[in-house]
């Protein structure tokens, strides 16, 4: 009974070791840096602001005259690249406060939309 009593014990301690052994990894924190986080936002900011572009009445009038319907353009402006979709923001940002667009902007900016999401 000594034995098998030493056995058990031994068999715990070994059982307990190997318990304690298998513990999960340790977390680990990093810094996160400040551009990258902006970056994040920016690119979703700008995605905002083509989209918006693209739902406006005036546009979707143009679009739809070019054969494209506003679920297309949509679902090619969730495709486009995040540099993409940033110079489309910026081209958008040029355009007179006011909201007047020459036909030459709406044309410019709708081309290289369907441009850049044909090649995409």
């Amino acid at each position: 009974m000594n034995k098998t009593r030493l056995h058990l014990s031994r068999a715990t301690a070994v059982a307990v070791a190997l318990c304690l052994s298998a513990q999960m990894p340790m977390a680990q924190a990093e810094i996160v840096d400040t551009d990258a986080l902006a970056t994040t936002s920016q690119a979703e900011h700008d995605r905002a602001k083509v989209q918006a572009f693209v739902d406006r009445a005036n546009v979707k009038e143009r679009l739809q005259a070019m054969g494209l319907s506003g679920l297309v353009a949509r679902d090619r402006v969730a495709s486009l690249s995040e540099a993409e979709v940033h110079a489309l923001a910026q081209r958008i940002d040029t355009v007179p406060a006011g909201g007047n667009l020459s036909n030459q902007d709406l044309v410019l900016i709708l081309l290289v939309a369907i441009l850049v999401a044909l090649v995409a």
